[in-house]
């Protein structure tokens, strides 16, 4: 018999990669201030639109790139985060997971609202 094999089915839990934990933290902190820098050219696209007859504006599309690059930089935190789960420490996990599940939440409730009107 090997020494994997013996009962209790219990495995170690490998440190992650050296970097990892910093890595995902810098691409958290990156998603979220890209979810933040789209907020104020959304405001003001959505300003334009409704305050004019003029629909064509620069704002909106530079608000959906902010957002698809904040969606793409939380992706690419959730991924290592999910991957190394149990060896981050708890800070980092959180970190990692929440701007994924924040634009998960958003979307839930954008899909929601026209549903309950």
């Amino acid at each position: 018999m090997s020494a994997g094999s013996e009962g209790g089915g219990a495995t170690a839990v490998r440190p992650p990669p050296f970097g990892t934990g910093q890595r995902i933290r810098t691409r958290a902190i990156w998603a979220v201030s890209l979810f933040t820098a789209a907020i104020p050219p959304a405001v003001v696209g959505f300003g334009i639109s409704t305050a004019t007859d003029d629909q064509v504006n620069v704002a909106m599309p530079l608000a959906l790139l902010f957002w698809v690059l904040g969606f793409l930089f939380a992706l690419w935190a959730a991924v290592p985060t999910l991957r190394h789960w149990d060896g981050l420490p708890s800070q980092t996990r959180w970190l990692g997971a929440l701007p994924l599940l924040s634009v998960s939440l958003f979307l839930s409730v954008a899909l929601l609202v026209p549903l309950l009107r």
